[in-house]
């Protein structure tokens, strides 16, 4: 077994030993028979509500990705949002976030460009989230106590984020001094090198060609759109499983899930979704039960609907679930 390989083995293993003690943690000494009746007396209604928000939230994802591509060429809100939800799909059955690369794939076949041209895109959706995620922090912070760890896990997570927005933008201000100076050119012998060094500039050129614009502006601010329609979604199931708590409480909660699925782990989350779920939960003094119960229900009525509608989107990009990984192989192959 190679190196690459056997790494990834012990990641995807080390995904599942997370997510099974998260599990066995937020399941340990679980009343059922209390989650049973909650789950019986559930609010349709408001889960209805909530699953609606979390419909938008992606579509609003896949609004803010067309916004983002237009330095690339022109591709409808509906194939982005297909995009999307196809890659949502792949991360919810395979381990690491695949469905990242999976998606950006299907943009560059559709749009007949090569994968790299599409990932500052990407990177400049991650920066707007990190963006708004430290400034809901703040907000979230003036109308509850939050736990001391995740106010100063937000605090480096703000400086962070302010370096990446100054990073970005210096990308964008030296386009002027880039485009004057004469570029010299340097053969290179190895086509495979030539290609790895080309990587940095075309992601660079891909930055400055997103800028500062209208497009990039609107997509930073539907950006908070997303955040908004994923914290109802989250407070309006937190309602209908009967969780009186206000939608502050809940918009931390959801921030704290938000914050501890971030890196890639097994497949949908499992695991980890619930075990940040329960923690934030008891943070506010929700007895360990309830809380258990409310991240099975909240997981199972948001996660449904992306595997329904991942499904029919990736079924309909006219690629198969097998072909796209055989297509990354290729891809990874070649660079």
């Amino acid at each position: 077994m190679s190196n690459g390989r056997a790494r990834k083995v012990l990641q995807t293993v080390a995904a599942y030993l997370i997510a099974a003690a998260g599990l066995v943690w937020v399941f340990h000494d679980t009343d059922w028979s209390t989650v049973g009746r909650s789950i019986l007396r559930l609010d349709w209604r408001l889960a209805a509500l909530g699953v609606l928000f979390d419909v938008l939230s992606y579509a609003s994802q896949g609004y803010r990705w067309h916004l983002l591509l237009k330095p690339l060429g022109e591709i409808g809100p509906l194939r982005t949002t297909q995009a999307v939800y196809s890659g949502l799909f792949i991360n919810e059955i395979l381990p690491m976030r695949i469905g990242e690369i999976a998606r950006a794939y299907l943009i560059s076949l559709w749009m007949a460009k090569d994968v790299v041209a599409v990932i500052p895109s990407m990177a400049m959706e991650r920066l707007f989230e990190g963006i708004w995620l430290a400034a809901g922090l703040g907000v979230t912070a003036m109308f509850v106590p939050l736990p001391r760890n995740l106010v100063r896990a937000g605090d480096v997570f703000g400086l962070v984020v302010l370096a990446l927005t100054g990073a970005v933008l210096y990308l964008t201000l030296r386009k002027k001094r880039a485009e004057t100076g004469e570029v010299s050119k340097r053969p290179v012998r190895s086509k495979l090198v030539q290609r790895l060094l080309s990587v940095p500039g075309r992601l660079e050129g891909g930055f400055r060609s997103i800028g500062i614009t209208r497009y990039s502006t609107a997509a930073f601010f539907v950006s908070l759109l997303l955040f908004v329609f994923q914290a109802f979604s989250f407070w309006f199931v937190m309602r209908a499983y009967g969780l009186r708590l206000s939608f502050w409480v809940g918009a931390a909660v959801f921030l704290i899930v938000h914050f501890g699925t971030a890196l890639p782990n097994a497949p949908a989350n499992i695991g980890t979704y619930q075990l940040f779920c329960v923690l934030g939960l008891t943070l506010f003094g929700v007895e360990k039960t309830a809380a258990a119960g409310f991240s099975i229900v909240v997981f199972v009525l948001l996660t449904i609907p992306l595997w329904v509608i991942g499904f029919f989107a990736l079924g309909q990009s006219g690629l198969t679930l097998a072909a796209i990984k055989d297509r990354l192989k290729n891809l990874r192959a070649r660079a």
